[in-house]
C-alpha cells in the first residue's frame, strides 16, 4: 500500500490532566501515515484519485483543537480513528502525538504516543429461526451497518436449513455478511451481543431457537483462540448453512488455519457428506 505524509504538524490545543493544560493550552506536534492507493493519482495527475494533504492537515488541526481530552493517548485515538471515518481512500493511518516540555518536573524534550489503526474485513454467519425470520436477519444487518466504525459491505441471499445439534425446531433462515470495521475482533463481539440482545436474544437450550443468531466466521487473516472467542469459527467446515452464503460473497476468503478458501471448504463437505 503506499504512503502519503504529513511530519510534525503544530497545533495549539487544550489537552492534559492539568486543569492549567485544558484553561491555557500548549503546542502539540502531530505526525501522520497515511496509507492508501495513489497509482491512479501518480498516473493521471489528478487530485481526485489520491488524499489531500492539505485537507487532512486542516481537519485533524480542527478536530485537536476543538476538543479537550486528558489523555494523549485518547487524542491520538480520536484523530486516527476520525481520519478513517472522513476519507473513504484511506485504508490504514499511523498518527504520532508528541507534546513538547511535558509538565512532569523532568528535564525530557517531549512524550509521545504512537497509534496504528485501519479498516478490517470480518465475515460473519447469520441466523434465525423464530418469528419473520427474513424480518430479524434484515434488522441485524441494519444495526451492523449503524454502527459508527462498521459498515455492511455484502450479503448473501438467505437459505433455508435443517436445524443441527438435535434440539427439535423449526428450519432456520441463513446468510452470511461481509464487514468493513475499526472494531478489533473483541469489540467486534460485543457488538453482534448488543444486537443479539436487542432482538431479544435468549440462551436457554444450547442449539435451541433464536429470534437472531450472529457468529464471527473470519476477521482478516487473524488467529484467535481465547475462552470468549474461536476466529476462524470452530465449526466453520463442518456448516454447509455457513460455507454456502459465504461461497456467494467471498467463495475465495481463506481460512488461516489450513489456507483453503471457502470454495474447497464447501467441496470437502460435501464429499464427506456423500461418503457418510
Amino acid at each position: 500500500m503506499d504512503c502519503i505524509k504529513i511530519k510534525n504538524l503544530e497545533i495549539f490545543a487544550k489537552h492534559g490532566v492539568m486543569p492549567e493544560e485544558n484553561a491555557l493550552g500548549q503546542k502539540f506536534v502531530i505526525s501522520i501515515e497515511l496509507e492508501c492507493d495513489v497509482r491512479k493519482a501518480g498516473q493521471t495527475d489528478d487530485l481526485n484519485y489520491s488524499v489531500n494533504y492539505a485537507e487532512v492537515a486542516a481537519f485533524v488541526t480542527k478536530k485537536a483543537t476543538r476538543n479537550t481530552f486528558q489523555l494523549i493517548e485518547k487524542l491520538a485515538e480520536y484523530l486516527a480513528q476520525e481520519i478513517l471515518l472522513q476519507y473513504d481512500a484511506v485504508r490504514a493511518v499511523t498518527l504520532e502525538v508528541k507534546k513538547p516540555w511535558a509538565p512532569v518536573h523532568l528535564p525530557l524534550e517531549t512524550v509521545s504516543v504512537t497509534v496504528k489503526r485501519q479498516w478490517h474485513v470480518a465475515y460473519l454467519s447469520i441466523g434465525s429461526n423464530m418469528g419473520d425470520k427474513k424480518a430479524h436477519l434484515d434488522m441485524a444487518v441494519k444495526s451492523l451497518n449503524k454502527d459508527p466504525w462498521t459498515r455492511v459491505k455484502k450479503v448473501s441471499s438467505y437459505i433455508v436449513t435443517e436445524p443441527v445439534g438435535g434440539v427439535e425446531q423449526d428450519d432456520f433462515l441463513n446468510g452470511a455478511v461481509m464487514l468493513e470495521t475499526l472494531r478489533t475482533p473483541e469489540e467486534l463481539l460485543e457488538l453482534i451481543g448488543r444486537i443479539e440482545q436487542e432482538q431479544k436474544r435468549e440462551r436457554i437450550v444450547h442449539w435451541g431457537p433464536r429470534t437472531v443468531d450472529l457468529d464471527i466466521i473470519l476477521y482478516d487473516q487473524e488467529i484467535i483462540q481465547t475462552k470468549d472467542l474461536m476466529i476462524p469459527h470452530v465449526e466453520m467446515a463442518n456448516r454447509m448453512f455457513v460455507l454456502e452464503p459465504m461461497c456467494e460473497i467471498a467463495p475465495y476468503a481463506k481460512n488461516p488455519l489450513n489456507g483453503c478458501c471457502m470454495l474447497e471448504l464447501k467441496e470437502q463437505l460435501q464429499r464427506k457428506e456423500m461418503d457418510s
